[in-house]
């Protein structure tokens, strides 16, 4: 039984770091385009002045979506790998596993809504306006 809570955890744990490398693709391209497109540029060249680090973000857009698809493919790995487990007998630990269960698959879903939103302001978007 330990295996499998360890596996659950292990699960909840790249999904968190799929929820962070997939926030990068918001900050990327998704901010950049709203505030340019509510006509907040100025926020944007403070917000650049601030974090210069944006730019080399969206310098290397294949390398930021390659990086958070790859931690997703694995979250999602570890989620289907992890969908049927047993959980403990004690009923303090069948509810807490079940609990981990939730909220990984929250995440995970979280984390894959915050990629497609970043991929489309990075890639179909400016594909749009052009």
């Amino acid at each position: 039984m330990a295996a499998e809570i360890n596996h659950l955890q292990a699960s909840k744990r790249l999904n968190l770091l799929s929820l962070f490398t997939s926030g990068s693709t918001l900050i990327c391209c998704a901010l950049p385009a709203t505030l340019v497109a509510i006509g907040s540029v100025a926020t944007l060249t403070s917000l650049i002045s601030h974090f210069p680090q944006l730019i080399w973000i969206s310098e290397h857009k294949p390398l930021v979506f390659g990086l958070a698809g790859s931690m997703l493919l694995l979250a999602g790995i570890m989620q289907w790998r992890a969908r049927n487990l047993p959980c403990p007998v004690d009923p303090q630990l069948a509810k807490l596993c079940q609990q981990t269960r939730r909220q990984s698959l929250w995440i995970y879903g979280i984390s894959v809504v915050i990629f497609l939103v970043g991929s489309f302001f990075a890639f179909i978007a400016p594909l749009l306006i052009a």
